[in-house]
């Protein structure tokens, strides 16, 4: 018996049956583990995102007016505020060299009105204003000591990103009224909440200053709830696991 195994076990065949066994283990551990990422992506990076703020609201910019006492045109605005905090739980030290939204979509029925806006960087009292001198296509933040929303800077411990998706003029509005409810605009422009329902998506990359580089793709549904009736709405998502993050290379 003894000597039947150990002709087998001395067989060409039995090494080759053996290399393939251990090529298809190696195999399978592999994509395991590639399944594993690909599902749950980094477990443990330097920083992780905390939470998500949007901020619904409309607006009226005065324009000429002719026959009326009023005219506007409406625009619908979308503010995201994105936490970035240092994950407590990894050991090692590391700092924020940028933050970059990029490859920014909206899917909806006014997307030749988008718009990606930058913080305004003139106007001490606000954050945003639709100018075309804010417009962007893609939008960073560069690391420093602290954070400061409207010169593009995040601390490089953690820290705050923002930017604007806006719709802009998808409606006119005149009146001759005595004064004008700009919260009431999109529904006195017999715009409904349907109207404005968006799929956006954008990519956020978060580069450290070794180099190591972060990816995720954020989906948002906008606006939040019903600003139509409203006027303003807002909501924090802080369920933010679904929002995997993967390294990538410089």
């Amino acid at each position: 018996m003894l000597d039947k195994i150990r002709l087998i076990t001395n067989s060409k065949m039995f090494h080759i049956v053996m290399l393939i066994v251990i090529v298809v283990a190696i195999l399978f551990v592999a994509g395991i583990i590639v399944l594993k990422y690909n599902v749950e992506g980094e477990t443990n990076m330097p920083f992780k995102l905390s939470k998500i703020s949007l901020i619904s609201s409309q607006e009226g910019i005065d324009k000429q007016a002719t026959d009326t006492k009023w005219a506007f045109d409406v625009s619908q605005n979308n503010d995201v505020y994105i936490y970035i905090e240092k994950n407590n739980s990894y050991s090692k030290t590391e700092a924020i060299r940028s933050v970059k939204i990029e490859n920014v979509k909206a899917e909806g029925k006014f997307n030749d009105k988008f718009k990606l806006y930058k913080p305004d960087q003139q106007i001490e009292n606000q954050i945003f204003k639709n100018d075309p001198a804010n417009e962007a296509q893609e939008i960073t933040y560069t690391g420093d000591l602290n954070t400061d929303i409207k010169n593009l800077k995040i601390s490089n411990q953690g820290g705050i990103i923002a930017f604007r998706c806006a719709y802009n003029n998808i409606a006119e509005y005149t009146s001759n009224d005595d004064e004008i409810n700009h919260l009431d605009l999109l529904k006195k422009s017999n715009i409904n909440n349907d109207d404005l329902k968006t799929k956006l998506s954008f990519d956020m990359i978060i580069t450290l200053e070794d180099g190591k580089q972060y990816k995720t793709t954020i989906n948002l549904n906008l606006p939040v709830d019903n600003v139509v009736e409203s006027g303003t709405t807002s909501k924090e998502i802080t369920e933010v696991n679904d929002f995997i993050f993967k390294r990538i290379e410089e």
